[in-house]
């Protein structure tokens, strides 16, 4: 047996959907009970005085970066039949800046707001009539901006296939930067979290 079920037709796009919701579901749950659902606990990473955003996401990426590539050698997934999003890096690059910038100024990103809405936070509320309006925007938009969504194409591409070194170099250096990474957010946290206020609530 090999994983991606799916991709091997184990269930069908029924099952697919469920299961989405039950883990979307519990993905929720586990970011408000860390604390995501506050814009104040969000965005004091931009104040080096709680870096527990970055932990968390950080230690997902190695979780599922190791589980990935240790079930790929053991054979239980094959690795070629998981979808990777196709890189555009001019489009990806600026719209990683304008959800940067939203994020700084409306103290969520788009999961941590449903979040944090769930919980009745109005602010979050507010920031997801944002998110409306700009995804509507977007696709009103579309037509005219279709040209640059689609410039800079490089495909399905990943670390170890751009660099060209094995993917197990990858995975070391990745570990190794996550390990140097949670020491340096520690290191800083400590320090500006004792000098500086965080943002009011």
């Amino acid at each position: 047996m090999s994983a991606p079920f799916y991709k091997y037709g184990m269930f069908g796009d029924e099952m697919s959907l469920i299961l989405a919701v039950l883990i979307g579901i519990g993905f929720g749950f586990f970011l408000e009970r860390a604390g995501f659902g506050s814009a104040r606990k969000l965005v004091a990473q931009f104040y080096f005085t709680d870096m527990a955003v970055f932990k968390v996401m950080f230690s997902a990426i190695v979780t599922a970066l190791l589980g990935l590539y240790y079930l790929s050698w053991m054979g239980w997934v094959d690795l070629s039949m998981v979808f990777v999003a196709p890189t555009y890096w001019m489009p990806q690059l600026i719209g990683g800046l304008v959800l940067g910038f939203g994020f700084i100024i409306g103290g969520y990103c788009p999961g941590t707001s449903l979040v944090a809405v769930s919980t009745g936070r109005l602010d979050a509320l507010a920031f997801c009539g944002g998110v409306f309006a700009g995804i509507f925007a977007y696709g009103e938009a579309y037509p005219w901006i279709a040209d640059f969504v689609k410039s800079t194409d490089m495909g399905r591409v990943t670390l170890d296939s751009w660099l060209d070194v094995p993917m197990g170099a990858v995975v070391f250096a990745v570990v190794v930067v996550a390990v140097l990474g949670f020491w340096g957010a520690t290191t800083v946290e400590r320090k500006l979290g004792q000098q500086m206020p965080g943002p009011a609530e």
